[in-house]
């Protein structure tokens, strides 16, 4: 098989990677909180039969991408949306994840959780608590919470570092690969108080992507038709007369 034919095959399995990544980003388009998946791709130099100078499309390596979303006003008292680039700390069964989605949720018992049930830490990774019975609750900038004239606990703000890797849960969460930091600056992280962050997908780039890796997975088809055709055409003619 020639070179050729193994580079255009190497470049439709990355561009099929390329398109379930756009694909999952446009179906949580309106996902609160949800992270774009992105892809870096680049090339591997071929060192087979001295061919050291064929290049060939790697799948690519995925990470999440961190740019913040639009902010919606919503006028709830349990949704908060985080200016800056600090997370919200829930603990998941698969141990503590971070999200941007501020939905929450005051469980029957009083505690804070997600809209999947998951606890929403404060900044000693504890559950918080309040009662149910006082009305809502009132967040401040910094995430303290209080009901009337108390403060019943503190929503936690953590920095992930920039260096860590991202692993998805569940739609809106993550986990990343180094521990993350309580925040300390609430002038550079300040949460807000009926406002909700959407998703970070630019739905117009999203469809501009996926039209332009159609068309190069459509290229790349192209070519391995006519590396075929090539091949056959060649056995026919050198072949027994």
């Amino acid at each position: 098989m020639s070179n050729g034919l193994y580079v255009a095959l190497s470049a439709q399995m990355a561009m099929e990677k390329r398109m379930s990544t756009i694909a999952n980003n446009v179906a949580n388009m309106n996902t609160p909180g949800f992270r774009a998946e992105e892809i870096k791709f680049e090339s591997v130099m071929a060192e087979t039969g001295g061919a050291k100078d064929v290049a060939f499309s790697s799948v690519g390596e995925s990470y999440t991408s961190r740019k913040t979303g639009a902010v919606t006003f919503t006028n709830s008292p349990n949704d908060v949306a985080i200016e800056g680039k600090a997370w919200l700390s829930i603990q998941t069964p698969a141990g503590t994840a971070y999200t941007r989605d501020g939905r929450i949720h005051v469980s029957s018992d009083g505690r804070l959780t997600t809209v999947n049930n998951y606890p929403i830490l404060d900044p000693g990774g504890t559950s918080i608590l309040v009662d149910p019975d006082l009305g809502p609750i009132k967040i401040g900038t910094d995430g303290t919470i209080t009901q009337g004239i108390n403060q019943v606990g503190t929503i936690g703000m953590y920095e992930i570092p920039a260096a860590a890797k991202l692993t998805r849960y569940d739609n809106a969460a993550v986990i990343p690969d180094r521990p993350a930091t309580v925040v300390q600056d609430f002038n550079s992280n300040v949460m807000r108080q009926g406002y909700v962050e959407g998703s970070n997908v630019d739905p117009i780039l999203e469809m501009t992507r996926l039209i332009t890796v159609q068309r190069a997975f459509e290229s790349a088809a192209s070519a391995i038709s006519e590396q075929e055709t090539t091949s056959v055409d060649s056995i026919r003619a050198l072949g027994p007369q």
